[in-house]
């Protein structure tokens, strides 16, 4: 009678400590869907014109911005020379991915390409050289 008694007793904390752990799962999915809604709101996507010329352009600049903090993703369309970022404005501002750009020797909207950073580029990926 006894062991029945401890073998009920058993059942019923593993129950209750399955109800726990469900409630918990529970808890944390809720928690982690908030949190991810609010950082969307945070979310901004640009679209910025350069003078990338080629594939090689494409990469470079991906490649940067893909990696600089605040960046979800960027990505040129080579043919309308367009870079498409979606960021987190509370990280990154549009400016500092103007920069950026500018930086690695391309026009980026109204800020011109840093000139040594220009001339450092292969004959390709100059103003013109796809022509």
């Amino acid at each position: 009678m006894e062991e029945l008694d401890l073998q009920l007793n058993n059942k019923t904390k593993n129950k209750k400590m399955k109800n726990v752990l469900s409630l918990a799962v529970m808890a944390m999915l809720v928690v982690s869907c908030g949190v991810s809604n609010g950082a969307d709101a945070q979310k901004v996507t640009a679209k910025i014109m350069t003078n990338a010329e080629c594939g090689m352009c494409k990469d470079r600049i991906e490649g940067a911005l893909n990696y600089e903090k605040g960046i979800v993703f960027a990505e040129l369309d080579v043919p309308s020379k367009v870079v498409t970022v979606k960021f987190k404005n509370d990280v990154i501002s549009l400016e500092q991915i103007r920069s950026t750009i500018s930086k690695l020797g391309y026009n980026a909207d109204e800020i011109k390409a840093d000139a040594t950073a220009q001339g450092n580029l292969p004959a390709c990926c100059q103003p013109g050289g796809m022509k």
